[in-house]
């Protein structure tokens, strides 16, 4: 995947503001996939992700609840032996230490919001 793995630059704020979407989808479409960080604070990180057929989507596991938000296309979620089906105006819970990745898909794009404990809880600084 050619956008694979972009993080915005600077620092997390917890300070009121508008992002933009749009554009950071038709970036990783144009790349062939990736993702790309549109927001990050003390407790929320955002990011856009595009995957790509046939390029597969790699198993994971997060240490917080995710929300998946289906943006363009359709595919599948596959969670912990579950699937789900997932296209545009509709999202996905996936809980905290569940293994997952996306499949059956041309081209999907979602918006991944992860709750983050706040950094006093994880001992990041």
């Amino acid at each position: 995947m050619g956008g694979y793995g972009r993080e915005r630059q600077g620092r997390a704020t917890d300070v009121a503001r508008a992002f933009d979407i749009t554009e950071a989808k038709a970036r990783l479409c144009a790349a062939d996939g990736g993702y790309e960080t549109v927001h990050e604070s003390r407790r929320l990180h955002i990011c856009v992700y595009t995957l790509v057929a046939p390029e597969p989507d790699r198993r994971r596991t997060h240490a917080n609840d995710e929300i998946y938000v289906v943006l363009e296309g359709r595919g599948m979620l596959d969670v912990g032996g579950e699937h789900l089906e997932l296209h545009e105006g509709r999202a996905a819970f996936v809980p905290a230490g569940a293994e997952h990745s996306f499949s059956a898909y041309e081209q999907l794009t979602v918006l991944a919001i992860r709750a983050d404990r706040p950094r006093a809880e994880t001992g990041r600084r």
